[in-house]
């Protein structure tokens, strides 16, 4: 069938006369795609660079979270992701930040209070408020996330494993969608009590197969997909909604379901009537596919042009704030032995458990039980590291770390070696913020020089360096994506066990506890 675009927007089907034809017979267009819930810098690429490459993959609009580069710069930093926003065809509206820092234990490169983000009321492209992620806040009645609550009327939710009564009063308090279900009974609870459900399939957060039968002709206008955190060698190599849409189709969703999925359902959960269908008054914003069920993305429209990739042009960078005492290796030597609280890593999941364990202080690494050290080093204030243990790294020997470490993003390092620990971080802070990897002689890395999170590197460049420090950890027995599980082991409001610049967290008992339990 044929339609007809005037003015970015589709003026209707049937038999048109333009100024200019595209003829698409045999192929298959559909709506923009949207991401519902994104961190851009989790790409480690600038917006431009991200936009360059999620465009090609059929995505025209993202609704993105600046709260990673807000927590290191504060509100310069959601100036800088709305600036970058306007050199791109992309669609980049925002949620401003909620929870800056995360929770009020923690302490990162700025504060937002509502009245930071008051100002940002009527900008264009900010269109609601993020990821409300301090849960007791919310249920204590804490005034200023109250007062940031009242700001806006459409509210993003952040609340893992939250049930019952509690969830009912979260709930009541103005949040309207969660994007950290991991199981389908809580993603069925969360869904029956009104809210909307963003399924996450990131480069550590895989949720998608599991929670994929809560979608049905009912639930699918209340459901929607996200990539929350997806690195750039994933975007490249698997795509962006589009991966999503593949993934649902090959598990067994009807394809009109994950289209839907894909468009109407997540305009229409913030409120973006002029987009998400081909429809008169809608905007031209569509992509061209070869065929349904395998969904490879030929060519992408915004607004009725074609979009055609105009290349790299380097992006501005924010300063990235470095005030580091690098540890020496006794600043991290551990000591005591007994039942010790161990983080253990998820596989495909952001959540960690509270691994007891007997340990010997003396005795780490204990690469026999994949026991090894996981430091944070505070890098706004100099105040100095906290130590933890982690399990599921696998590396045997060497140090990663790294300046992406949600949500405060001070500088995290696991490693069989405190003097490997040491050098990893030191390398780091040299770069003004990276990934590294050492062993021996040998180090590789990646700088992020755009505030510690972002690569000012073309998209292609930053997916090679990626593959190289992956390949190096590798050699060194990691896991798969060390980088991605690195980046959260600090994240305070994920459950259960985390590691700050202060030491070990309990997330259930939302406080700092010891080493070794009593």
């Amino acid at each position: 069938m044929d339609f007809a675009v005037k003015g970015g927007r589709i003026v209707g089907f049937g038999d048109y006369q333009g100024a200019r034809g595209y003829d698409l017979s045999g192929a298959y267009v559909v709506p923009g795609l949207i991401d519902a819930h994104v961190h851009i810098e989790s790409s480690l690429l600038a917006p431009s660079e991200y936009a360059r490459l999620v465009l090609s993959h059929g995505t025209t609009t993202v609704i993105a979270d600046p709260h990673e580069i807000a927590n290191v710069c504060g509100a310069p930093g959601i100036e800088y992701m709305l600036a970058e926003g306007t050199r791109t065809p992309l669609d980049i509206l925002v949620m401003l930040p909620s929870c800056v820092p995360s929770t009020p234990l923690d302490a990162g490169g700025a504060v937002l209070m509502a009245a930071d983000l008051a100002r940002f009321r009527g900008w264009e492209g900010v269109v609601g408020l993020a990821e409300v992620m301090n849960v007791p806040g919310v249920l204590s009645g804490d005034e200023d996330l109250r007062a940031k609550v009242d700001l806006f009327d459409v509210v993003d939710g952040h609340a893992p494993f939250l049930s019952g009564k509690d969830l009912n009063a979260y709930i009541y308090a103005g949040v309207q969608s969660d994007h950290e279900c991991t199981t389908l009974t809580e993603a069925r609870e969360k869904l029956l009590r009104g809210m909307y459900i963003m399924i996450r399939e990131g480069s550590t957060e895989r949720n998608l197969r599991e929670l994929l039968p809560v979608v049905d002709a009912c639930t699918a206008p209340r459901c929607c997909f996200a990539t929350d955190d997806r690195h750039a060698d994933m975007l490249a190599g698997e795509g962006h909604i589009d991966d999503c849409i593949r993934k649902a189709v090959a598990y067994g969703l009807e394809v009109e379901q994950a289209l839907r999925m894909a468009t109407l359902s997540a305009a229409g959960r913030f409120g973006l009537h002029d987009r998400g269908a081909l429809a008169p008054g809608k905007l031209a914003d569509f992509c061209v596919v070869d065929d349904p069920d395998r969904f490879k993305v030929i060519r992408t429209f915004k607004r009725g042009v074609e979009v055609v990739d105009a290349g790299y042009r380097p992006p501005a960078c924010p300063a990235s704030p470095m005030h580091v005492r690098v540890p020496e290796p006794g600043e991290i030597r551990m000591t005591g032995r007994g039942e010790a609280r161990v983080i253990e890593i998820v596989p495909g999941q952001i959540t960690t458990r509270d691994l007891r364990c007997p340990v010997d202080a003396a005795a780490i690494p204990d690469l026999d039980r994949d026991i090894l050290k996981a430091v944070v080093t505070d890098r706004y204030r100099a105040t100095g590291s906290g130590v933890g243990l982690v399990n599921g790294f696998g590396l045997k020997e060497g140090a990663i770390a790294g300046s992406v470490s949600h949500d405060s993003h001070n500088i995290v390092a696991v490693g069989a070696s405190d003097a490997d620990i040491v050098r990893a971080v030191a390398e780091v802070v040299r770069l003004g913020g990276g990934l590294v990897v050492v062993s021996g002689s040998e180090m590789t890395a990646l700088p992020l020089e755009c505030a510690g999170l972002m690569s000012a590197l073309p998209y292609d460049e930053v997916v090679s360096r990626l593959a190289a420090i992956e390949a190096h950890a590798r050699r060194l027995g990691s896991i798969v994506n060390p980088f991605m599980y690195l980046s959260f082991l600090a994240l305070t409001v994920i459950p259960d066990l985390r590691v700050t610049e202060r030491g070990v967290f309990d997330v259930g008992a939302f406080a700092d506890v010891s080493l070794f339990s009593e």
